[in-house]
């Protein structure tokens, strides 16, 4: 998907004023987002001048593909030019990065971040990295380039600087066919390297290969971990995910150097690649050498982790701990902990297992932060779903402010999770009352599916017909039924609707008949038999996700409200430890998690009919 579809030869393309309201107009259509001024001044002088070079190059005839929106990812690389390339005849793409700056200098002896002058927001990625991962990225996900090796190229374009050695620190990275930065100076290179990618024939059959690909699904984080961390990366990160991972890495450097020590807060949605930057950084500083070890509050998510990153290799599954393993760490122990899922940070350790020589009032972010010179905290505060949990930004930066450390907040804006659909992302939000607009219909986008269910076969039928044609598909529930114990070697069917009736995810660590041990319930097979509830399907992804709606969630005068007599979740039964407006922040939250599991698409069933027929008015589907 593209916001605009145009050539250099476009008249538009020297109307400014025109183009930036047609690129305008297209966003809101697409996204139902306006433009910020920086963006908008962006168009208004980069895709003249590269136009304008374009013309000047001969290849006013290649496409340009304005706004290009990656697949599977929200990101967005600014132009994707698509012709044919001079010496192949074959199909050949190039992306561009363009740049304002006149200027950029390496930020503190770093290759990979660089301060430009005047701009506000700390250091920047070295674009020429930016552009790389672009690149990489799409070779990954559009499949009709897997088996084209030589058919993309990127290239940065600083069309406003004029003096070359003012942004010479950008080539301290390695220079190569998808990474290479030109400047206003060098704009006959710059007019060379293009005519070596692109003829001069029409770009129109190229562009439309690439636009009408079909998207490889998303390689999914936990099948690969073990490549990850024992030998090489299987992601490319995109923009801030990479800042995120570079700035942790210099964090370190300067730490060691200073012999100081640092706080570092990573905050994103569900689906930005927290733990893809989580598991980069556990590979690449073990690889350095430094001691490093990967926490989780998940029971769930660290068990299969140990399980899939450290498939036959008993060391690597060591460095997989929990949140609460920490309370006799000495102090900087570590060079780096890095804390995946940290909004399930605790408010203590200390449970009913816990040693009476161990039993303390300390804080567990104080055990975390002190364990290690570099802690990183990876998390999404809108996952907050059990009483307890105090993992959010303002808590944590709180807490080291109170302790004299220096906080480093990096947030993420990406998305690949939901099919990289923001829209749906913000939709949810809107839905269950965690953002100050109200509830909006549900409006289609070709990445993401929303359907809604009429009755709990109806739910199984779909996901089952998906699975049929190769998808991956699980059930979740809210927590409204009993949760009972296995009897004679069978799971229950608690979750009764009707005549319909299925069990809960097993409890423990055994499999029982077919169904996978709780931990690993999102991901071995046998799983779809049972529905799965929050604690079992936080932290992991599936491609089609069916989520019952309990009668804990209603729908009534245009917005949901909670129903708290309708919850059967222990944690959650205590007025005294869990006030009412706590506990209706809780538990749409929990729905928050539940309905953003699917990389492909959600079906919706509720058991209150007044809330069935509201959904079928919101997602505007037929069933």
């Amino acid at each position: 998907m593209t916001l605009l579809r145009t050539t250099a030869a476009d008249p538009r393309m020297s109307q400014p004023d025109s183009l930036v309201e047609q690129l305008l107009s297209q966003m809101l259509f697409t996204t139902g987002h306006r433009a910020g001024e920086s963006e908008q001044n962006s168009w208004r002088r980069s895709l003249p001048a590269l136009a304008g070079d374009l013309r000047e190059a001969g290849l006013g005839n290649v496409e340009m593909l304005v706004e290009y929106h990656m697949p599977l990812t929200s990101k967005r690389a600014d132009v994707v030019l698509a012709g044919i390339h001079p010496r192949t005849g074959e199909p050949s793409y190039v992306v561009i990065e363009l740049k304002q700056w006149t200027a950029a200098f390496s930020f503190e002896d770093s290759a990979e971040l660089v301060e430009v002058p005047g701009m506000p927001g700390g250091p920047k990625l070295n674009p020429i990295l930016q552009v790389r991962g672009y690149c990489e990225y799409i070779g990954d996900f559009a499949r009709v380039l897997q088996d084209q090796p030589d058919a993309l190229a990127g290239a940065v374009y600083l069309h406003n600087a004029n003096d070359p050695s003012l942004v010479d620190d950008l080539k301290a990275v390695p220079v190569t066919t998808m990474g290479r930065v030109f400047t206003a100076a060098d704009r006959g290179k710059f007019h060379e390297f293009l005519r070596s990618r692109l003829s001069d024939k029409q770009g129109r059959s190229s562009a439309d290969l690439l636009l009408n690909s079909a998207a490889a699904p998303s390689r999914q984080l936990l099948k690969v971990a073990a490549e990850e961390v024992k030998n090489r990366s299987q992601f490319h990160l995109l923009g801030s995910q990479q800042l995120a991972v570079d700035l942790v890495m210099h964090q370190v450097d300067q730490a060691k150097k200073s012999n100081s020590k640092r706080v570092i807060i990573v905050a994103g949605g569900p689906g930005s690649g927290k733990s893809v930057i989580a598991l980069e950084l556990l590979g690449e500083l073990a690889r350095q050498g430094r001691s490093v070890l990967h926490a989780t509050g998940s029971r769930s998510f660290t068990q299969t982790l140990r399980k899939v990153a450290g498939y036959r290799a008993p060391r690597v599954q060591k460095m997989f701990k929990y949140f609460n393993q920490f309370m006799t760490a000495d102090a900087n122990d570590l060079d780096v902990l890095i804390m995946d899922e940290a909004h399930r940070v605790r408010e203590t350790s200390v449970d009913r297992y816990t040693k009476a020589a161990l039993r303390t009032d300390r804080p567990q972010v104080d055990e975390l932060i002190s364990a290690a010179r570099v802690p990183v905290f990876l998390l999404d505060e809108h996952q907050v779903v059990r009483p307890g949990e105090m993992g959010s930004l303002e808590q944590i930066t709180s807490y080291a402010k109170s302790l004299g450390l220096e906080t480093v907040h990096i947030p993420l804006d990406a998305q690949f999770r939901c099919g990289g659909s923001a829209e749906y992302l913000e939709w949810v939000q809107r839905l269950l009352g965690l953002s100050e607009k109200e509830p909006t219909a549900w409006k289609p986008v070709p990445e993401f599916t929303v359907e809604v269910a009429d009755t709990p076969w109806d739910l199984e039928r779909r996901l089952l017909e998906k699975m049929d044609d190769g998808y991956s598909a699980r059930m979740t529930a809210g927590f409204c039924w009993p949760w009972s114990d296995p009897r004679d070697g069978e799971l229950v069917p608690d979750v009764e609707i009707g005549d319909w009736a299925r069990p809960w995810n097993a409890k423990g660590d055994r499999r029982i008949g077919d169904a996978p041990p709780s931990a690993l319930w999102a991901t071995q097979d046998g799983g779809f038999g049972q529905v799965g509830c929050i604690y079992t399907a936080q932290g992991f992804e599936y491609d089609w996700n069916g989520v019952i709606l309990g009668p804990d969630l209603l729908w009534r005068d245009g917005r949901f409200v909670i129903d708290r007599s309708a919850n059967r979740d222990p944690d959650f039964r205590s007025s005294t430890k869990v006030s009412d407006l706590r506990f209706t922040r809780l538990v749409r939250h929990v729905y928050k998690v539940l309905l953003t599991r699917g990389m492909v698409g959600t079906v919706l069933y509720s058991t209150d009919e007044e809330t069935r027929d509201a959904l079928h008015r919101l997602v505007n589907s037929t069933t």
